[in-house]
């Protein structure tokens, strides 16, 4: 499943499913999909999404510094698949997208 982010204050952006579904749980939203932010709600969806996307970014770095270093001949041979885009660095769009709707006083929407 995709979801499309859509306000007409900038171009629409598209994740997929589970990208989506987290965000929107991180700006204090159900995650379903369809739905909708209103103009007036998106400065406290935008501080809510901060929030959670600090709190997990420590959370992380706090599991990464108690784990062992990784072996570079390991590190080679998984070269095949690309390393996972962490949440914090796919929310860039979506808040970019939530600071030009609120600088233009427009509502958001998502679809799939």
């Amino acid at each position: 499943m995709l979801v499309t982010f859509k306000t007409s204050a900038y171009s629409d952006i598209t994740f997929f499913g589970d990208a989506a579904v987290s965000l929107l749980k991180l700006m204090g939203q159900s995650g379903n999909v369809p739905g909708a932010l209103l103009a007036a709600d998106i400065p406290e969806a935008m501080q809510t999404l901060h929030e959670g996307l600090k709190k997990m970014s420590e959370a992380e770095s706090e599991a990464d510094s108690g784990s062992s270093p990784v072996n570079s001949e390991s590190s080679l041979s998984d070269s095949d698949s690309a390393p996972p885009v962490a949440l914090h660095t796919r929310a860039g769009p979506l808040v970019s997208l939530l600071q030009a709707a609120a600088d233009a006083n427009e509502s958001v929407l998502w679809d799939s």
